[in-house]
């Protein structure tokens, strides 16, 4: 079944992604701005096949390479023929400039990273833009010669083209990255080319995906029996609510309580679903199941894989008990598309819904509604549709739980402690009130003993990482300055509450160059 849910009269702005880091941040920042944007590698979408989807526009996205470098992406040159406006940002601009005839060169002298002033001409990209502003460059290639027809519309003290545009085809670059927060106006210069190039109106809006969404599958799902796999997550809590907003009683929940969960997470789970939506709702207490599964098991994405690889075992036999099930639907989102590999992306991680899948399940078809959601997306969605606050701002949760936060083997011991420590850990981050400061916060149990004092004996236990990042995407996130006070009181508890814990520490590092979860 296909899964998009964007209306065909949905203005589209495409993302054509060559490679580079920012592409998702892209697609936001342009949704930020009630645009529709869809993601295509440069490789599995043609220059016919891009004029026929009838996009607004095109943004091509950066890339780590050289253009001239015969491995880096490149493209079919007819798609600067097609009379969509294009926006090219880092080595979109250079790969524009490549294909239209221009130069680009490469010199030490001229390589910029960081925070930069730009210097801008009047033009319609830098409406409401001040002459000097502070953009956010990263790149050693420059444009040393514009094509025929393009006109130089930025410089900086390093880069002499800086921004270029060739206004009769519409057609526009910049050296910098506009999609980044420490571009100080680039919230502006991608507006001013959605609304002043492309001329889209902005009709990308939540009610018309939920009105959509519940449309489609109240069509297509009809008559049929839906299975959903339902973590408590904010994202499997949104496609249950909507899912049951469709088909009603036709759509089963299961909420397998692996044992990897929270502390009283489960209750809370059964409680919210059960009897405040009325769902129905299946428990399955398969803690033993799990654990005998991963029992010496150290290698991380060997356990991932048995996690996820379990978790269909455990839908198809309740599917069994249920009788022929049709659809198994899950939570999966945008940035766990790109991020479990995907189209050409690198595998990063693939312990999200649409990682560690089996090869053969027993459902005839997979349903994702909210596939095409950036998180922040997902959270509107579920307020529209009503779902509690508690719930859609809950802190976000990895499918294979605590399993992720426990380095080494997995026992119902390490589990019970981590538990409470994290608990703890939580507790100190609400008390002071710094739950809207941090988006996700945690402890992770290490495979690390270290020696300790306790009363007169010396201890030999193990050593507890608290982890805070904040971020709005969660592609890059930055580690969170949280209080020495906040910090102090979690240690204090933790080493005195929990037992077998004699060290806490705290993670400074952010995201790149680690992940926010430790496996």
């Amino acid at each position: 079944m296909e899964n998009k849910i964007i209306s065909s009269k949905t203005e589209k702005i495409l993302v054509l992604d060559f490679g580079g880091q920012y592409n998702q941040l892209i697609a936001r920042r342009v949704r930020e701005q009630q645009v529709y944007a869809e993601i295509k590698p440069y490789s599995r979408i043609t220059p016919e096949e891009i004029r026929t989807a009838g996009y607004k526009g095109i943004i091509f996205t950066g890339g780590p390479n050289s253009v001239y470098d015969e491995s880096s992406p490149h493209y079919d040159p007819a798609i600067l023929d097609l009379g969509i406006p294009i926006l090219g940002i880092c080595y979109g601009v250079q790969l524009m400039v490549y294909m239209a005839g221009g130069v680009v060169s490469s010199a030490e002298n001229s390589s910029e990273y960081g925070k930069t002033i730009v210097q801008a001409d009047k033009n319609v990209l830098f409406k409401d833009v001040p002459e000097k502003s502070v953009c956010w460059m990263s790149h050693t290639d420059f444009i040393s010669t514009p094509p025929q027809g393009f006109s130089v519309i930025a410089r900086t003290d390093k880069c002499p083209c800086a921004a270029i545009c060739d206004e009769s085809r519409k057609l526009y670059g910049v050296q910098f990255h506009p999609e980044v927060t420490h571009t100080e106006y680039g919230t502006a210069m991608l507006r001013n080319f959605l609304f002043d190039v492309c001329g889209v109106t902005g009709d990308w809006k939540m009610e018309s995906f939920i009105d959509n969404a519940i449309e489609k599958y109240t069509n297509e799902l009809a008559g049929k029996k839906v299975l959903l796999a339902l973590s408590g997550g904010v994202d499997s809590s949104v496609a249950a609510v909507l899912l049951h907003k469709a088909i009603g009683q036709n759509l089963t929940c299961v909420f397998v309580d692996h044992g990897l969960l929270r502390k009283d997470e489960g209750d809370f789970v059964e409680n919210t679903f059960r009897k405040q939506f009325g769902m129905n709702l299946i428990r399955v207490n398969a803690e033993d199941r799990f654990l005998g599964k991963l029992k010496g098991v150290t290698e991380p994405e060997k356990k991932r894989k048995i996690i996820g690889e379990e978790f269909i075992r455990v839908f198809e036999d309740e599917a069994k008990k249920l009788g022929k099930i049709n659809v198994l639907v899950q939570g999966t989102i945008y940035p766990d598309v790109i991020e479990s590999g995907k189209g050409d992306s690198a595998v990063i991680k693939s312990h999200h819904n649409v990682g560690g899948l089996p090869d053969v399940i027993s459902f005839d078809e997979i349903v994702e509604p909210l596939r095409d959601l950036f998180k922040d997306e997902v959270r509107k969605v579920g307020e529209q549709l009503g779902i509690p606050h508690e719930l859609v701002w809950r802190q976000p949760f990895p499918g294979p739980g605590l399993a992720v936060r426990i380095i080494g083997e997995i026992t119902k011991e390490k589990l019970d402690v981590l538990r409470e420590a994290d608990a703890i850990f939580r507790e100190e981050v609400a008390n002071a009130g710094m739950e809207k400061i941090t988006n996700q916060y945690f402890a992770v149990l290490t495979d690390l003993k270290s020696v300790g004092v306790m009363g007169d004996a010396r201890t030999y236990g193990r050593t507890i990482v608290l982890r805070a990042v904040t971020t709005d995407d969660f592609m890059t996130a930055e580690w969170t300055r949280l209080p020495f006070e906040v910090l102090e009181r979690s240690s204090s508890r933790i080493t005195n509450e929990v037992g077998g814990i004699t060290r806490v520490v705290y993670d400074i590092t952010s995201k790149p160059p680690a992940t926010v979860e430790w496996e």
